[in-house]
């Protein structure tokens, strides 16, 4: 029986497995290896399946005990002459040109995910498949150096990969499957997008769905045409490293799917999923406009990557490639930073509500609580009228009443925020005195759809929660104030109301 030599350095074999991989760049290690065989032996594959073949890669995930992973493919197999560099670790292939640059892939993968692991391939114009077992543990307590290759006849034309990994150590349940998915079609998008590459995930085909571009005046010239905010960048900073691809703004904010992808060689690097590349410099804090618009795709040439293929080494490069790329996204044709931190668009009914609910429930919460206490000591201050008016209960996203006792008499305080964008007021104070069947009845109304709340807060719930609170211990005072004699005490109100939304809410 033929056997495949393993040596020199099989001990490493049992150290993979502590490697910082992420499962979806684990399992990445074998789709490139497909990619690869794919794209070197294209012309072959099209001689025998035509023109119109497509690379197909099956990742087949079966959780329960024992857990086991597939990875299939209908590449060109491993060619006999090329066994003792694929299963030999660090065994630098002859072209590190492509995806499979550094000999390490699919031995770090596997081991990284499992204790026994089998690959059974059949290279295109070979009249056999063979199958090759690593058993780790026996592997490094025998100090074998040897593995015996399983061979069976097969008809020259066919090809494939199929790699088997058994006892896995690291299962993807959950959360962690839909990640999966995620990362993986952002990581290999380039060739699904080009037709090149059918990924499969559990039986379900991978489809990238391109993110949507924001069309709107320049936030300058709110009456001007729409403008679609996107732009290509290239740029070359000298020793072979150069940067190409686009640059756009998303027409959905997203706090987590915003932010660049970097590519290298067709594949992205860094920046899938919900792990965008948004440094600082270039995008601010969490909290800002631009680290939920801003994002592209950036093809770097000449960079070096880490053996894993999950980060760019840069070296001394990453600020230089930065304060490059941050003067390409805001030149003045068009200025995406300054439109993503300066343009502001209401948020969607349905995101408002939930953080209205919440904001409203935390503020109401603590006035019910501390009111009672803190009441007579404001009420009882020196006075330091335009009189309150009904407010119409439209457009209603989250309200909360409760009722407290002050001075032997029963208030009932309504604390409520809206979004009726005919609401001009930003705040609005209707206080209905009490009769013999009701108690007084005080509803402070907080408009979102006022322009201040469209720029400062929208769908943060702290955000949203500081100015309810704010508006709320004004509407309280005015109302203190106008019970203690003060005249015309709701001229404050009104003056708030107009320089919030004549200079305060403008850019």
């Amino acid at each position: 029986m033929k056997t495949v030599d393993i040596r020199p350095g099989v001990s490493v074999l049992a150290v993979l497995r502590h490697l910082n991989y992420r499962p979806w760049f684990a399992l990445g290690e074998f789709v490139d290896n497909a990619v690869q065989s794919f794209i070197k032996n294209r012309k072959s594959l099209e001689k025998i399946e035509g023109n119109g073949i497509k690379l197909r890669v099956d990742i087949d995930i079966e959780a329960s005990s024992p857990a086991r992973i597939s990875i299939r493919d209908n590449a060109a197999g491993i060619a006999e002459p090329e066994y003792g560099r694929a299963f030999r670790p660090a065994a630098l292939p002859p072209d590190r040109s492509g995806l499979s640059e550094f000999g390490m892939g699919m031995k770090s993968a596997a081991c990284w995910f499992a204790p026994r692991w089998s690959v059974r391939t059949k290279a295109l114009g070979e009249a056999v498949s063979r199958t090759i077992n690593f058993d780790i543990d026996n592997i490094i307590n025998d100090d074998i150096e040897e593995l015996k290759i399983k061979e069976k006849q097969e008809k020259p034309n066919s090809h494939y990969t199929e790699v088997i990994l058994e006892d896995i150590f690291h299962v993807p349940v959950g959360r962690t499957v839909a990640k999966l998915k995620e990362h993986l079609t952002d990581i290999y998008r380039g060739f699904i997008r080009e037709g090149l590459l059918e990924l499969r995930f559990n039986g379900e085909v991978l489809v990238y769905k391109e993110p949507k571009v924001f069309k709107a005046p320049y936030y300058k010239d709110k009456g001007g045409i729409d403008r679609v905010w996107r732009k290509d960048i290239e740029f070359d900073f000298g020793d072979g490293l150069s940067v190409h691809g686009f640059a756009a703004l998303r027409e959905t904010a997203s706090v987590t799917k915003a932010g660049f992808s970097l590519f290298r060689r067709g594949r992205v690097i860094q920046g899938s999923g919900d792990e965008g590349y948004r440094p600082s410099f270039v995008f601010g804090n969490p909290n800002s406009y631009r680290y939920q618009r801003l994002f592209g795709e950036l093809h770097l040439e000449g960079f070096e990557v880490s053996h894993t293929k999950d980060g760019f080494r840069w070296d001394e490069n990453e600020q230089p490639f930065l304060e490059l790329l941050r003067d390409h996204l805001d030149s003045e044709e068009l200025p995406l930073l300054r439109q993503a931190e300066n343009y502001r668009v209401r948020a969607a009914r349905a995101q408002l509500a939930t953080t209205a609910k919440h904001a409203v429930s935390n503020t109401a919460d603590a006035m019910e609580s501390k009111l009672p206490q803190v009441l007579p000591t404001v009420a009882d201050a020196e006075p330091v009228d335009t009189p309150t008016v009904e407010s119409p209960h439209k457009s209603t996203l989250a309200n909360r009443a409760f009722e407290i006792q002050f001075r032997g008499k029963a208030w009932v305080i309504n604390v409520e925020l809206a979004d009726d964008p005919a609401e001009s007021q930003w705040l609005s104070v209707t206080d209905t005195p009490e009769n013999k069947r009701e108690p007084r009845r005080l509803d402070l109304r907080v408009s979102l759809a006022h322009p201040f709340m469209v720029r400062f807060a929208q769908t943060d719930t702290e955000d949203v929660e500081a100015l309810l609170r704010v508006a709320a211990a004004l509407g309280l005072a005015e109302v203190l104030a106008r019970d203690s004699g003060v005249r015309k005490a709701g001229t404050v109100r009104r003056n708030v109301n107009d320089l919030l939304r004549e200079v305060l809410s403008e850019p």
